[in-house]
């Protein structure tokens, strides 16, 4: 079976490091990181990501407007975005049943588990 593909994006370096070798290791996944938005549409239409996590607050571009530039495009308005980020509490995400605003959200801290139920309930 062919790994899906994680593209995660948030300004933590140490944070999308940490993230990539926890996913890959759990041996389905093939993850690509990103620390810039400015860069997140270019790296989805080179890397083609069945999913994207996407933190909200980075300094060059939040991850609204990342959104916003995804679901504008055609090649790239269909792919799954869970917003993944510590403005969000957890009891937020659950009053909410994982959406905020019609999109996945999940409450930082995170840990592997959650984000891979969270993987494997939106990509199938």
């Amino acid at each position: 079976m062919a790994k899906k593909r994680i593209l995660i994006v948030d300004d933590e370096a140490d944070f999308t490091h940490l993230v990539k070798i926890n996913l890959e290791a759990a041996g389905s996944y093939e993850v690509r990181t990103e620390n810039e938005g400015l860069n997140v549409l270019a790296a989805v239409k080179e890397f083609k990501p069945n999913l994207i996590l996407l933190d909200i607050v980075m300094p060059d571009m939040d991850g609204g407007d990342v959104a916003f530039q995804l679901n504008d495009d055609e090649s790239t308005r269909d792919i799954p975005i869970v917003f993944l980020t510590a403005i969000a509490t957890k009891e937020d995400v659950e009053k909410g049943k994982g959406l905020i605003n019609g999109y996945h959200f999940l409450a930082k801290p995170v840990t592997t588990e959650e984000l891979i139920r969270c993987i494997e309930k939106i990509v199938i």
